[in-house]
């Protein structure tokens, strides 16, 4: 069980990358008015989504000690990061800014997974 918890915490880790990787990257073209929300960044999302929750998961089926207010906060910071996307994901001209923001929550995200104890 052990083996699987890794698993996923690789590719839990794997869907951040791939969410701020996509945001720097994207951080050019908005700069040139070309700016736009790539699939890789909605894939990136439901990652950490999917990945986050099934960890959850396996703490509780575990009777591992799990902090719900560290959760919870870790929660509404990858809720802020879906709603910043799906209210760009039409613009044909996104924001350096919002690309900006996505890339600080993911690493605020990051923040309170490590050193949150």
């Amino acid at each position: 069980m052990e083996i699987l918890k890794g698993v996923l915490v690789v590719i839990h880790i794997i869907g951040f990358a791939a969410v701020f990787g996509t945001a720097l990257a994207q951080l050019p073209a908005a700069k040139a008015g070309r700016g736009a929300i790539v699939p890789g960044l909605f894939h990136g999302l439901n990652t950490m989504f999917l990945t986050g929750l099934l960890l959850v998961v396996f703490k509780y089926m575990l009777d591992e000690p799990v902090d719900n207010l560290k959760i919870s906060l870790k929660m509404v910071v990858l809720i802020a990061m879906v709603a910043l996307t799906l209210f760009n994901r039409k613009k044909s001209d996104v924001s350096a800014g919002t690309f900006g923001a996505l890339a600080g929550l993911g690493v605020l995200n990051v923040v309170i997974a490590v050193l949150w104890q």
